[in-house]
């Protein structure tokens, strides 16, 4: 019977952020609301028990909390949401389950919690090592928060990590992101995910792009080729255009979206692709919440 059961990934988008970054196009808010919080894990929750039934044939093999900032939302609510995937879908045993974090939101205690429920993936959002730069961005965390983040990931006993890092950064030039690349892949990752800069219309970044001094296009480009190189030169397997990944180490998730496998998305703005039909949830958490409480319409078609 399991041999009849077709893979499915599951995506849990995580909607809240300390802060939000002058350059995130992602849909997330820096509301502390509790009870906008706890109104989101009842539909969410509520959402996939509604769902499962719709996939007696699949069983999941990933699962990825991305946001928004997971870590940020807590390890109660991450809890509660994976315990009632596990319930409503047959998982895996050796599922790949990721979730992202920031530097500043990650404690030991959340750390070990998750773990010890089945997490067993973390992709750290790093970005630069330049504390300026970092600032810039709007981002809510330092270099040495980095360093004190990965020191606690494998003190939890994480085996598989990601550092994610973005170029093309204002003020960046290639010499400078040459030695961001060593002073992260000396962190010891599994996996490393480069993102080119995209001034998104819409975006703080887009308003004031002018005074910003990013690098131009060609810059940009020399930097990835850069990136492939000193990557490979580590150990690091190309195995999609901005992911990375020491031998045995890429993301089952992510070669999921690359080599067209099923995936049910859950939360506002989460995207599916499913027997057949690809499909996304409203972007709008108000809706979101409201929608799945009344049995209203929450997905559209892509």
């Amino acid at each position: 019977q399991r041999a009849e059961k077709k893979p499915l990934g599951i995506y849990i988008h995580v909607p809240f952020c300390r802060s939000k970054c002058v350059y995130c196009d992602f849909y997330s808010i820096t509301n502390k609301d509790d009870k906008l919080q706890d109104a989101y894990l009842n539909a969410i929750c509520t959402h996939i028990k509604e769902t499962g039934p719709l996939a007696p044939n699949y069983h999941v093999d990933t699962i990825y909390f991305g946001g928004g900032t997971p870590s940020f939302f807590g390890a109660d609510g991450m809890i509660a949401i994976l315990t009632a995937i596990r319930k409503s879908f047959h998982v895996d045993l050796r599922a790949e389950i990721t979730f992202e974090a920031n530097p500043d939101s990650i404690s030991p205690r959340l750390l070990r919690r998750l773990k010890s429920e089945g997490f067993n993936r973390v992709s750290l959002g790093v970005q630069c090592d330049n504390d300026e730069i970092l600032k810039k961005l709007g981002r809510p965390h330092n270099f040495e928060q980095v360093v004190n983040a990965v020191k606690r990931i494998r003190r939890a006993g994480y085996k598989n990590l990601s550092l994610d890092l973005i170029y093309g950064l204002p003020g960046q030039t290639l010499e400078s992101w040459e030695k961001t690349l060593e002073n992260v892949i000396a962190l010891k990752p599994e996996h490393m995910s480069c993102y080119g800069l995209k001034v998104e219309e819409g975006t703080p970044l887009y308003q004031y792009q002018e005074y910003m001094d990013l690098p131009d296009d060609d810059t940009q480009a020399d930097m990835y080729l850069s990136a492939v190189n000193i990557l490979r030169r580590n150990g690091f397997r190309q195995y999609e255009i901005s992911n990375f990944a020491q031998r045995g180490y890429p993301s089952a998730h992510n070669l999921k979206y690359w080599m067209g496998g099923e995936y049910l998305g859950f939360g506002p703005d989460a995207s599916s692709d499913f027997a057949g039909k690809r499909f996304s949830v409203v972007r709008d958490l108000q809706s979101y919440i409201d929608g799945i409480q009344c049995g209203g319409q929450v997905l559209r078609d892509v």
